[in-house]
């Protein structure tokens, strides 16, 4: 299986971008979480020369390929039916430039409003340069969407153009950045995405805030979908008997509806409590 090493969740964008190489387009991974701004991240890319930043990626044979676009790469290469690039060749193209752009770009709109996901505000002042970065959005967008006949995602179907923008759509969101009704419209198909969901919903509950995040600006509710009203108990008994997730049995709860629900330790319950709807394999037990 790969594997894939991440920063925090709720703050690493290159992170993201990375994951949802694998998540969204159904390729097993197996992630390996360590702190930002810590000896952590450093003391475990030890174990992936030459890397230096997360996201990094093993094969299943063992090799190392740090940085999202070769990820996306050879991905693609060793998984051409997944999706992660066009099938027509016009919209393939037209997503690899602007992936590329995103990958090297826009460094005044990820210096001013670095990714976190745990907050929104309602908004952030940005100066001229911020604002020069979000036109440039606007145009690109645009140009990969007109160019591709495409009226959700840039390039016709989700593909890996996407998921490297998704964290700029997180930035949006945050600092409620101005955008006009199709840009914004694009932003909040990412934060609907199940993927992206999901990941927000870890992101949540893994570890504990970073200081370095923190703005003091006016906030606001989250602008994606509105998760469903669960909560952590300390009560059982569950309906089910077996975590949703891993099979185990049950050691912790969450309350839905007047439900008991159970999973077999913290972060199973507490990732499902931030976004109910996000995992399907609670909905299923739910739903049933």
């Amino acid at each position: 299986m790969y594997e894939l090493v991440i920063g925090d969740r709720a703050y690493s964008s290159w992170s993201l971008r990375g994951w949802l190489l694998f998540d969204a387009f159904g390729i097993p991974v197996k992630t390996r979480l360590a702190r930002l701004y810590s000896d952590e991240l450093p003391n475990m890319l030890r174990d992936y020369p030459p890397a230096r930043t997360a996201p990094t990626m093993k094969t299943p044979e063992g090799w190392v390929i740090p940085e999202t676009i070769a990820i996306a790469e050879e991905l693609a290469t060793r998984h051409p039916d997944a999706g992660l690039w066009p099938t027509d060749a016009k919209a393939r193209g037209v997503a690899r430039v602007v992936a590329a752009e995103m990958h090297a770009g826009f460094t005044a709109l990820r210096s001013y409003c670095p990714m976190n996901l745990r907050v929104s505000y309602t908004g952030c002042a940005p100066p001229e340069a911020v604002l020069a970065d979000l036109a440039r959005l606007e145009t690109l967008w645009a140009w990969a969407q007109d160019q591709t006949g495409s009226p959700t995602w840039l390039c016709g179907a989700y593909s890996a153009a996407d998921a490297f923008f998704a964290p700029v759509a997180t930035r949006i969101a945050t600092y409620n950045l101005p955008l006009s009704a199709r840009a914004m419209a694009y932003v909040q198909t990412h934060l609907s995405h199940p993927s992206f969901r999901r990941w927000r919903a870890m992101g949540m509950v893994d570890l504990p805030d970073q200081p370095y995040y923190f703005r003091d600006y006016p906030r606001r509710d989250w602008p994606g979908p509105d998760p469903l009203p669960a909560r952590a108990t300390e009560n059982g008994p569950a309906e089910n008997a077996a975590c949703p997730y891993s099979g185990k049995p049950v050691t912790h709860f969450l309350e839905l509806a007047s439900r008991t629900f159970g999973f077999c330790n913290a972060f199973c319950r507490d990732k499902t409590v931030a976004d109910p709807a996000a995992w399907p394999q609670f909905m299923a037990i739910y739903q049933s």
